[in-house]
């Protein structure tokens, strides 16, 4: 009941109560007593009004504690669900964090073949290559060599490669086939620009020897490379590159194949690699020493005719009695976009006792340029790297296309020594489809003078005709 409802029953109860007083005012009119009974009435109804605001303020204030009840519960209950969420959520961190832990982050790149990269520095990789090398040569047939066709697998090689924490690093590498042989195997460590290698690995002997075969946009390498047998040997070097520098030597025995035996070589390489504008120069000296020790030591250069299919040599020194051996090398190159020249000069010269010691010479001078635009030739480390097509086969492009020509010289006579002299010109076009697949044709003539096989009349100084094809992937 509100206070108007009380208001309006007191009003009620004052007037019924007034018509008697009224009434008895007439019978008996007592104006005092008239007056004392609605005084009565006037303070009953105060009181009353009174009682009443004192009811309503309990009532507002019951209902504001029962609002400010409803207000905390709701508070409570919308507390209780945030920790609740918050629990879980943190439950699932938890949850997801443990299971990261459980399992190792791990890495996979492709690189011809799928990287696997784990945490702390580990990381693996299977490496192979395949080269299906077919070709002919032509000789004249009063030399009676045993010219024509011939095909061979000529490098099939599998292996694996990658990095340890720590710094450290490994290779290994063999080859199958008429390739049959370790290759590369060794420890690596590097730190800041320097690089330590222990096992069986290329000495710094040529920038055509370091660059791999994959890289070269003819068939074989130089002759000189070949003729001085230039090879992997084990040993220890250290590599240090600083900016536009590059420093590298070693001492190693032999080839793997080759040992036990107590033969030490030295050798040594400096490089500089500045940038000219857009170009990339290179310019380089090697030195090699190899000291062969034990009773009937002996070397022998020689050389085929830019095909390995054959076993025929036209110039060879045949073995020269040494005490050891010691080679001086040059080297430059350019590369200016789609353009690259390269060049290099090799002195051997072998130490015989008590004989007067020959110099040996070989040398070349190449030229290539990219038919496809945006396609040039790589550089890293002092030695030229792998051709990636700008437009790849199979993704818009035809890959990339480079045409390449040589002049080779190698000269193996000298002291009383008469191994011949060849001379050859060349041309090779090189096709890479992709960074992985590539295809070979290179043409040589070669000029020979004092050949080590006559021809009519003892005739020594010819020419011969080589080609050679080859179908190329590695991983």
């Amino acid at each position: 009941m509100n206070r108007y409802a009380i208001t309006a029953l007191a009003l009620s109860v004052s007037s019924g109560c007034a018509v008697p007083a009224l009434a008895q005012g007439a019978t008996e009119p007592d104006a005092a007593a008239v007056a004392r009974e609605l005084a009565d009435l006037r303070a009953q109804m105060k009181a009353m009004a009174s009682r009443i605001d004192s009811l309503e303020s309990r009532l507002a204030e019951a209902n504001a504690r029962a609002e400010a009840a409803s207000v905390a519960a709701d508070r409570a209950r919308d507390s209780a669900a945030g920790m609740a969420d918050s629990v879980a959520s943190q439950a699932a961190d938890l949850a997801e964090a443990r299971a990261k832990a459980m399992a190792p982050s791990v890495d996979i790149a492709w690189k011809g073949a799928p990287v696997i990269t784990g945490e702390g520095g580990w990381s693996f990789k299977v490496r192979g290559r395949v080269n299906l090398d077919a070709g002919f040569f032509d000789a004249p047939d009063s030399a009676g060599r045993d010219d024509g066709f011939s095909s061979e697998v000529r490098r099939a090689r599998l292996g694996v490669e990658g990095t340890i924490p720590g710094g450290f690093g490994y290779k290994f590498e063999a080859g199958f086939g008429s390739d049959l042989a370790i290759t590369d195997a060794f420890l690596t460590y590097e730190d800041k620009g320097l690089t330590v290698t222990v096992g069986h690995q290329n000495p710094f002997q040529s920038l055509e020897e370091l660059t791999s075969s994959l890289y070269l946009p003819f068939t074989e390498r130089a002759a000189f490379t070949d003729a001085f047998g230039f090879e992997r040997r084990v040993g220890a070097s250290l590599s240090y590159e600083a900016g536009d520098l590059l420093l590298q030597g070693g001492v190693f025995t032999d080839n793997y194949a080759a040992l036990p035996n107590s033969n030490l070589s030295f050798d040594g390489r400096v490089v500089y690699a500045p940038k000219l504008g857009g170009a990339q120069l290179h310019l380089g000296a090697s030195l090699h020493r190899t000291d062969l020790n034990g009773d009937g030591a002996s070397v022998r250069y020689r050389q085929r005719p830019f095909l390995h299919g054959t076993d025929e040599r036209f110039i060879d020194t045949g073995l020269i009695a040494a005490s050891g051996e010691t080679g001086l090398g040059l080297e430059s190159a350019v590369i200016a976009g789609r353009l690259d020249v390269s060049g290099e000069a090799f002195w051997q010269s072998v130490s015989r006792p008590g004989l007067a010691d020959p110099t040996f010479f070989g040398g070349y001078v190449q030229v290539g340029y990219f038919l496809t635009e945006g396609d040039s030739r790589a550089y890293k480390h002092g030695m030229f790297g792998r051709v990636k097509p700008a437009r790849p086969f199979g993704e818009g492009g035809i890959g990339a296309v480079q045409v390449s020509a040589r002049y080779d010289y190698l000269d193996l006579s000298d002291e009383g020594i008469i191994g011949g002299r060849q001379k050859s010109y060349q041309l090779a076009l090189a096709w890479s489809q992709t960074d992985y697949t590539k295809l070979f044709l290179s043409y040589a003539h070669l000029e020979y003078d004092a050949a080590v096989h006559p021809a009519a009349g003892d005739d020594r100084s010819y020419g011969v005709d080589t080609m050679a094809v080859r179908a190329q992937v590695d991983f």
